[in-house]
Formats: structure tokens, sequence, C-alpha cells
């Protein structure tokens, strides 16, 4: 994790990224947020949507890349800050290079699929064309709670489905 002091910028964007991932809650998805910023002003806001939209890719890193490209109207999104409440996965580290993102500040770490050094560290190589800022652990308890209440609740539901079907 990052000893870097967070500003209150920071700290807001992330209170947004939570807003969404408790969206994704709602609808039954694993609860993750992002904000796409550039200039300090939010230009995308996504959430998980792997399980509405039947697709993989559907993080809300990736969501939130698309749809902040399809607003600047270009695929490189330089001067862009990403806040995510988990730690971006392998898939969403590689989108986050290639959009040419500046910075990303993520919550809590994701012990299965972490790629900023949970499971990989793919930030540590430097990259040849582009240098990319990712500091972890702003509002971790919040993010890591959200998540833990999420698969409790999904670990009552599979029980009671269990119970049904004896």
């Amino acid at each position: 994790m990052s000893k870097n002091i967070f500003s209150k910028l920071d700290d807001q964007m992330m209170r947004e990224a939570l807003v969404e991932a408790r969206h994704a809650f709602d609808q039954d998805e694993v609860p993750v947020g992002a904000i796409l910023t550039l200039d300090g002003k939010i230009i995308a806001r996504a959430h998980n949507q792997m399980e509405g939209l039947k697709d993989p890719s559907a993080h809300a890193e990736v969501l939130a890349i698309r749809l902040g490209a399809q607003i600047i109207g270009d695929w490189r999104l330089q001067g862009a800050v990403l806040y995510t409440t988990l730690e971006p996965c392998l898939m969403c580290a590689g989108t986050l290079l290639l959009a040419r993102v500046n910075r990303v500040v993520w919550g809590a770490p994701d012990l299965r699929h972490g790629a900023h050094g949970s499971l990989f560290n793919v930030f540590e190589t430097q990259h040849p064309t582009h240098t990319l800022q990712i500091d972890g652990g702003l509002l971790e308890e919040e993010s890591a709670a959200l998540m833990r209440e999420f698969f409790k609740k999904q670990r009552r539901r599979d029980e009671k489905v269990n119970r049904s079907t004896l």
C-alpha cells in the first residue's frame, strides 16, 4: 500500500466510487465502483455489471474507462485519475495502462485477483511508453466492509437455497 497522504479531492472521489459500489450491491453485483476524473471533475462513473450484462469484462474500472473515452472522444485518457473501491485486477490494470490513465487510487486490496501487489504486481515493471501512479488503501475499511457484507449476503442466500432443495 502507498504511504501517500491522500487529498481532500481523493477522499471525495473515493466516496463517490463507494456510491457506485452500493449501486452494484443493490443489483446483486460484486460491489465495486469506479469514478474517472479529468482536471478534478467527474467525467464517468460506473459499477460492476458482469451479472447483468453477462460480460466478464464488465468491471467498474473498464466501464468507466470506456465511458470516459467516449465522452472526451479519445481513447487516450492522459491526465485522468481513476478511483476504484477495489485493487485493480490484471484485466483492469492492462486497460488502465493502455488507456494512458495518469493515476489510480484504490480502496481495498483484492487478495484473489489484485494486480498491485496482492497477487501480481503489474505496476512494478516500468512501462516503455507510459508511467502510471497508483496509490492504494484510501477508505479501505469502508470498501472492504461493503465486500464482506455482500459475500455474507450471498452465503446466506446460498444456504437458504440449499436448505429448500433438501
